[in-house]
């Protein structure tokens, strides 16, 4: 395999089950997109971290447990976006948010900025990723 044809490396950072790990993981991601020259969409990309971290804290993370941060350089104009996390349940996109909850557009808000979004199988737990074109 030449140079070319090979996948970049994402970088990842393990993230506990704590608040404060959605500004963290915030500005990790915010570091790697300067790092790569991403100016474009990158509020949406940090947006779209702050929603699957905070999502992975409230839903899928047990106590005492953490969740994994993923992010690939953009190959072939597309930046990736993975959390992953040992909890049950499988997210999905709740419709029913009225004007005055608290919660529940997270996944709405991925689904509308991101191209693509998806979760995939883990053991234990879940992958939820999002990916967006540059």
């Amino acid at each position: 395999m030449n140079a070319e044809t090979q996948l970049p490396f994402p970088r990842e950072r393990f993230y506990r089950r704590e608040r404060r790990s959605v500004p963290l993981a915030r500005e990790f991601v915010r570091a790697a997109l300067v790092e790569w020259g991403v100016g474009e969409r990158a509020e949406a990309v940090l947006l779209c971290v702050s929603e699957l971290a905070t999502n992975a804290l409230r839903h899928g993370v047990p106590p005492g447990r953490g969740f994994q941060l993923y992010v690939w350089p953009p190959a072939g104009g597309v930046l990736r976006l993975e959390v992953h996390d040992s909890g049950d349940g499988w997210p999905r996109v709740r419709t029913g948010a009225g004007p005055v909850d608290e919660g529940g557009r997270g996944l709405l808000l991925v689904e509308g900025l991101a191209d693509k979004w998806g979760v995939g199988e883990r053991m234990p737990g879940k992958i939820v990723w999002c990916e967006f074109a540059l």
